[in-house]
């Protein structure tokens, strides 16, 4: 009987190193953008936030017929922030700030991640409080960074303004130039993220 062998062929050197060469090539363009993508995602999951403790906190103040406030925990918004009803307005020092003895406490926010920033504008430095007809104290806005590279600039997918309007509804500010950097009033890109948006 005769018996072919077969020859098992292996890779050769080069087809190895045009796979490499390929698979190099397709990682340069897809991890960027993933990142990019990954990055975007969690902005807007931080926006997210923010805008469902607005909305919980106002439509809390119409069911309970009282004032809600969220007021900052630390120094800046991007520390936290607490939802309450603020049931002990009887002397401005109670006004607006948690009593832990009168006041019911609705909820508590953590901190966002060390990189991300939230600065409210000269309406929202400490507070924003809903009436319980659901109106705000203010019209004003958030401004929410990704700051990774610490410069505290708005870059393109880095940034989200949150505006809140005098009927106490909040949304994503526009970005109508496509620039990928939201704007503020009057069709102006927010040009820093630690300081008044508008």
């Amino acid at each position: 009987m005769i018996t072919h062998l077969s020859k098992n062929r292996g890779l050769t050197l080069l087809e190895l190193l045009m796979t490499l060469i390929i698979v190099g090539i397709i990682n340069a363009f897809a991890l960027p953008s993933f990142g990019r993508t990954l990055s975007q995602n969690q902005l807007t999951t931080q926006a997210n936030t923010l805008i469902t403790g607005l909305n919980y906190a106002r439509s809390e103040s119409i069911k309970r017929g009282h004032p809600v406030v969220i007021r900052k925990t630390g120094t800046q918004w991007e520390n936290g922030w607490r939802i309450f009803v603020d049931l002990d307005r009887s002397t401005a020092a109670k006004t607006n700030s948690f009593d832990a003895g009168t006041d019911l406490e609705l909820r508590i926010y953590e901190a966002l991640p060390p990189h991300y920033t939230l600065r409210g504008n000269n309406n929202f430095v400490n507070f924003i409080r809903y009436e319980p007809t659901g109106l705000s104290n203010n019209i004003g806005s958030f401004a929410l960074c990704d700051n990774k590279d610490s410069d505290n600039l708005p870059q393109p997918w880095t940034a989200k303004l949150i505006i809140v309007n005098r009927a106490g509804r909040a949304r994503i500010g526009r970005d109508t130039n496509n620039n990928n950097i939201p704007e503020r009033e009057g069709n102006i890109d927010m040009v820093s993220c630690t300081v008044s948006p508008f």
